[in-house]
């Protein structure tokens, strides 16, 4: 890597600054669900091929947030995103090996009855098989795992992957799916209300193809982020 670095006439050191955003998602419905982030095919050089998160620099005129949205906008339509929040600074001198770039990393969250359209290379890749990627990105991804799995023990976030309304086995299949081990069905919801996070709209679900009985339709008190339990985890059962 070339060390040289353009600086200003004051002798400081002028950096490249991009936003990068891990969206994430959980696809199917039951026990298929799972846990997805959104990636796309890089078109150029370097790590041409290689699947990485949508990223880009930040402008002059606009803040982290501001960036990050405008590259997410380009792969996801970011009116369908749930939550968004900072994730952490990246700065390992050679992680992008065309020029020196600082990054600052985003978690958003989709909800799991959105089907954004996406460009042809992008696609979503299941978390516990993400292949190797362009730049730092997957380690990217790990954190912004790390970062969903923690607060959805002791805060709402939960909310984000929810559509308006769902039944307890559907809210149950995504938080199994985005915590990666197995939550009683019994037990999540005693948690959620309990914490005042959790309540019933009054109507019955449909019966499904298969059939079934109805289910007690529920909603998310709160569709912002909420601190509900700051020592609470959510355990295997």
């Amino acid at each position: 890597m070339d060390r040289r670095q353009t600086r200003d006439s004051a002798g400081v050191a002028l950096y490249r600054h991009e936003a990068i955003g891990a969206v994430l998602q959980v696809r199917g419905e039951g026990a298929d669900a799972e846990l997805c982030v959104l990636t796309a095919v890089r078109q150029s050089e370097p790590f041409a091929g290689l699947p990485a998160l949508p990223s880009g620099p930040v402008e002059p005129g606009e803040t982290l947030a501001e960036a990050v949205l405008r590259h997410l906008a380009a792969k996801v339509d970011v009116a369908g995103l749930g939550h968004l929040e900072q994730l952490g600074t990246r700065s390992d001198p050679g992680r992008d090996p065309a020029q020196r770039t600082i990054g600052t990393s985003y978690l958003g969250l989709v909800a799991a009855d959105m089907e954004p359209e996406l460009p042809d290379n992008a696609a979503w890749v299941g978390v516990a098989a993400v292949p190797e990627m362009a730049f730092d990105h997957r380690t990217v991804v790990e954190h912004a795992v790390e970062r969903l799995r923690a607060k959805l023990s002791y805060t709402n976030i939960g909310f984000a992957l929810m559509p308006a309304e769902f039944t307890i086995a559907e809210l149950r299949a995504v938080y199994v799916a985005a915590l990666g081990h197995d939550v009683a069905a019994t037990n999540l919801q005693r948690v959620l209300t309990r914490r005042g996070q959790l309540a019933a709209t009054g109507e019955m679900s449909v019966p499904g193809a298969k059939g079934g009985r109805p289910a007690r339709v529920f909603r998310f008190v709160d569709r912002e982020l909420v601190v509900t339990d700051p020592f609470a985890v959510l355990r295997p059962d």
